[in-house]
């Protein structure tokens, strides 16, 4: 089957996408008590990602170079960084120690994030398989299981930072064997098809579709659990469902979109997709009762999944080799910045309007991938002879 080949062909990449799974679906359903333990309001822990999203930034410009620094080691090494990060805000009982933690763990996040996507975008290209839907299915299953568990150890009153310590056991147990030897790339002639200088528009369009994506998702992911028990009183192992439910149904909607983009346009399934997802969000933010908000979060994650490893995929599919580097490079610049900026974005309005607006908010913007976005990507696209 096609599906247990794009397996085969991508396990070591997508250990490195389960790590990180593991780690995020953990945090999040383990902060509501870290930003109690660290005594930060709301507007204090949206600071605190913030400083997390420095370090995540400042990561993502080194990223190139340690990837090519740490060649064939290079997923073992950032896979474990960030194992190790995640440890720390588990020991964090003030905002400045909290804020150190996220911007060291955000950091080792973000190496991890452009070094495995950058790699994956390379073997799609080389295998000529489409592979990032998949991959990235694997985080969101890895962050479903990891939000449970973290939820359910919670709810038994276990400290974070024995939780982290389990996942970095199972991280050092992943590595092994999960060195990425690094292929020498030909050189492609110049057919015409594609330009032969990066084509900054595409990649700034696409990159703004992922990061909205990307922040919807992470907004969520952080601050669903919190909503859940804020909104509607619900105990740990309640608020945790949030988080699992989302990162259960991204998994599933990845692993569909693994086949769905082999029959659908690029352009018009991240149109379809973020026109779900908004109106998801929406149902979550207006939810009466906590059923429903579980339903939304649930819409949301089927929406939200496929956007990002779809727009992702299609940059790396167009761009010829000797560009494909820079090109993934700057586009998970802009895009996973989303990972990091939302979660600060969604605590000030949070902490202005509430956290109800505040998710409903990031439905609106959601829509304008599917109203703005997508067609500006499709029309430039076609001023570049390429498909969208």
């Amino acid at each position: 089957m096609e599906f247990f080949t794009d397996m085969r062909t991508s396990a070591v990449h997508g250990r490195a996408f389960a790590v990180m799974g593991f780690c995020v679906g953990a945090f999040a359903a383990y902060a509501p008590q870290l930003k109690r333990q660290a005594g930060l309001g709301d507007a204090e822990f949206g600071l605190a990602l913030l400083v997390g999203a420095a370090g995540a930034v400042a990561a993502m410009w080194l990223a190139p170079r340690a990837d090519r620094l740490l060649g064939s080691a290079a997923l073992v090494v950032c896979a474990m960084m960030v194992a190790v990060g995640f440890l720390l805000p588990g020991l964090s009982h003030s905002w400045l120690t909290f804020a150190g933690a996220m911007f060291l763990a955000s950091g080792a996040a973000g190496l991890l994030d452009v070094v495995m996507n950058a790699r994956l975008s390379g073997l799609e290209a080389r295998s000529g398989r489409s592979l990032m839907n998949l991959n990235h299915g694997l985080f969101s299953l890895a962050y479903a299981l990891a939000a449970l568990v973290a939820g359910l150890v919670r709810e038994a009153g276990v400290p974070p930072v024995w939780c982290f310590a389990g996942i970095l056991v199972v991280t050092l147990l992943m590595t092994l064997g999960m060195r990425d030897p690094v292929p020498v790339e030909t050189p492609e002639e110049d057919t015409g098809a594609v330009p032969a200088t990066l084509p900054v528009m595409m990649i700034v369009l696409a990159g703004l579709i992922v990061l909205i994506a990307f922040t919807a998702e992470q907004a969520t992911e952080n601050w669903s659990a919190l909503y859940l028990e804020r909104a509607f009183a619900a105990n740990a192992a309640e608020g945790a469902m949030g988080p699992a439910i989302l990162g259960l149904t991204m998994g599933i909607g990845r692993l569909s979109g693994q086949e769905v983009v082999r029959r659908v346009a690029e352009g018009r399934l991240m149109q379809l997709a973020a026109a779900l997802a908004a109106a998801g969000l929406m149902l979550a933010a207006f939810a009466p009762v906590q059923g429903l908000a579980y339903a939304g979060f649930a819409i949301l994650g089927l929406g939200v999944s496929t956007i990002g490893p779809t727009a992702l995929a299609w940059v790396g599919k167009t761009i010829p080799s000797r560009l494909r580097a820079a090109a993934i490079s700057r586009m998970v610049m802009i895009g996973y910045c989303g990972f990091f900026v939302g979660p600060p974005v969604i605590g000030f309005m949070a902490e202005a309007f509430g956290l109800r607006l505040a998710l409903a908010v990031m439905g609106v913007v959601l829509l304008g991938i599917t109203l703005v976005l997508v067609p500006a990507l499709r029309a430039t696209a076609r001023r570049g002879k390429l498909i969208a």
